[in-house]
């Protein structure tokens, strides 16, 4: 495991509850800069929790989380935000009657009120910069289509879009390829890619392929800690993340 001093995310033994149900239990996690790390584990093994709590959606009930070598666990979520961590959802959000275009519009502004943003907009750096946004995911073909009218993976990809608007240094990915084709996942695994260094990555995921396609070091957990880490091969081959899995078909159906 990377030295949590030298990271720039890490988790010091974190726990959280809910009425009496332990969700994560002392975890210790540490990822570096422009890492793109992937957590994955059984259902119920606390991965999504935990990315509640390093965004602030959920609240520690013990230990510290430090980002860039500062404690972010009390802060509000927006502060969280503001710090630089971005979060994506399972459930995709984006403004469904507006055009891509006017969407990366607004993901690139830090103004609030969504037509004051659509007003503003026009310049030629804003209008290069949307561009470049929507070639990086693949959307640049449907720049002027309503968001409503894309399809699942497209939407997906302009979700990511609108957060790298916003140049978050760390980007937390909740399960981005569920419910994508074959061909999206492909797709999604080469964007992811191409981020690797630019931004730091955590993907919660169960697509094992799609895993194998783009991790470098895989965190499994178990009953909301740290069982095991390391490469695909290396925790695949783990006799306790093995009997973890028991039941489920095995880690490659996770």
């Amino acid at each position: 495991m990377n030295s949590e001093s030298n990271s720039q995310l890490a988790l010091c033994d974190v726990s959280v509850s809910f009425g009496g149900f332990v969700a994560v239990s002392g975890l210790d996690l540490a990822v570096d800069r422009g890492e793109l790390r992937c957590l994955i584990g059984p259902n119920g093994a606390g991965k999504t929790t935990a990315l509640d709590l390093i965004c602030g959606k959920t609240r520690v009930s013990g230990g510290e989380i430090r980002f860039e070598g500062r404690p972010i666990h009390e802060l509000k979520e927006y502060e969280i935000a503001r710090a630089g961590i971005g979060r994506k959802f399972q459930v995709p959000s984006v403004f469904r009657e507006l055009t891509v275009r006017e969407n990366l519009q607004i993901g690139r502004s830090h103004h609030t009120g969504v037509f004051a943003n659509l007003v503003r907009f026009g310049g030629s750096t804003d209008d290069n910069e949307v561009e470049r946004l929507a070639e990086l995911v693949g959307l640049s073909d449907a720049l002027e289509m309503a968001a409503a009218h894309l399809s699942h993976g497209q939407t997906q990809w302009l979700e990511i879009a609108l957060i790298l608007a916003q140049d978050p240094a760390l980007i937390l990915m909740d399960e981005p390829t569920a419910g994508m084709t074959g061909q999206e996942t492909h797709k999604t695994a080469e964007l992811f890619n191409r981020l690797r260094g630019q931004h730091t990555l955590i993907v919660v995921e169960h697509d094992m392929g799609f895993v194998r396609d783009i991790a470098e070091t895989i965190s499994v957990m178990h009953q909301g800690k740290l069982l095991a880490e390391g490469t695909l091969d290396e925790v695949s081959s783990d006799q306790r993340v093995r009997e973890a899995y028991l039941g489920s078909g095995g880690i490659g159906h996770a």
